[in-house]
């Protein structure tokens, strides 16, 4: 919308060039998602329902009772505010009705008490494809890969179930990844904003990926904007799910923010970013559902004697304190993803 109003009224006042600038875009909408959350989330959670603890984590008892599915809240006021930052033609704009049905899954799910797992399996692939067929739009796509110069031109039928694949492990990720507190929110937060400053200055930058021989996105800088958005979000969710929380964001917050980070990651063209910059998310959340899915259809029992999620095994078995688990797991997503990222951007 503010876009709009430069196009429109930009030449009548000359300050109205700030709403042309993705800098500006990127800041201000920063700063307003994270405001508003901070202002309107503890106002709202006494209407959100409440946890009931979860078989078998650890220290469950401790969030019984405390509101729950504030993404409810905070992923509605960055969906608005999408609309007010970002360009109206943008095509990152059309995820915005994906992004509301992650979000209805996931409160759906907090406030019936769980949907089976082959339910939520099956809405979050259909979200995963349709999110996919909108970003790639049914055309043959360039991907590109660490350590390899050139770049591969895949068709349709093959990128949009690819990209549908990535956006899945994403969600599911960064779903199981929940429960520990602000640990899914700086993890995942970290991981959205690495995204959007690599959209923004490289893969959304024509002579810097021209120079590093990526192939670029024209919407590079409309997915920073949104990821910018994202980061002020959870920042004021996390002023309160700091240990010892004070309100859960649920799946009505793990699910939209997973999709979001599996869909900038389909956005920079090279799958393997969500390895490289959700390493920790993967190894907390997903190795658990590889660990499961192995034993339940091949039968194969592997990693018998690690828990997972890989932060209740540290509790439990380590002895490690919520605090610990959120600085030391942050300090490991910091320094791998960093390096990874590096190698991967200059190693081709």
């Amino acid at each position: 919308m503010l876009n709009w109003i430069y196009s429109t009224l930009g030449e009548a006042w000359g300050p109205l060039r700030l709403f042309n600038s993705f800098f500006f875009l990127s800041g201000a909408g920063f700063a307003i998602c994270a405001l508003g959350t901070w202002l309107l989330l503890p106002k709202l959670w006494g209407l959100l329902p409440t946890d009931r603890g979860r078989a078998f984590a650890v220290n469950a008892e401790l969030s019984v009772g405390k509101p729950v599915s504030a993404g409810l809240i905070f992923v509605t006021i960055f969906c608005l505010a999408c609309m007010v930052f970002v360009p109206l033609s943008a095509k990152p704009l059309l995820t915005v009705p994906f992004l509301l049905a992650a979000l209805m899954v996931g409160y759906l799910d907090d406030r019936r008490g769980g949907f089976s797992e082959y339910q939520l399996a099956i809405m979050d692939a259909a979200i995963a494809f349709g999110a996919a067929a909108v970003i790639y739009g049914f055309q043959p796509v360039q991907i590109w890969l660490p350590g390899w110069k050139g770049v591969l031109t895949l068709a349709p039928w093959i990128s949009i179930p690819m990209a549908a694949g990535v956006i899945w492990l994403s969600i599911n990720a960064t779903n199981c990844s929940d429960g520990v507190d602000g640990v899914s929110g700086s993890l995942s937060g970290t991981a959205i904003l690495l995204l959007g400053g690599l959209l923004y200055t490289v893969i959304g930058n024509e002579a810097v990926a021209g120079h590093l021989n990526i192939p670029l996105n024209r919407d590079g800088a409309n997915w920073a904007i949104m990821a910018f958005l994202m980061v002020g979000c959870i920042a004021g969710y996390l002023w309160y799910n700091a240990p010892p929380s004070q309100v859960l964001m649920g799946d009505a917050g793990s699910r939209p923010i997973g999709l979001l980070i599996g869909m900038l990651v389909v956005a920079t063209n090279n799958p393997l970013f969500l390895l490289l910059i959700g390493s920790v998310l993967l190894l907390n959340g997903a190795t658990g559902l590889v660990k499961v899915a192995l034993m339940r259809f091949f039968g194969l029992k592997v990693l018998s004697k690690v828990r997972f999620p890989l932060h209740d095994h540290v509790r439990k078995e380590l002895g490690w304190s919520n605090s610990q688990v959120l600085v030391r797991f942050m300090l490991l997503h910091l320094g791998v993803s960093a390096l990874l990222l590096l190698l991967a951007l200059k190693v081709r």
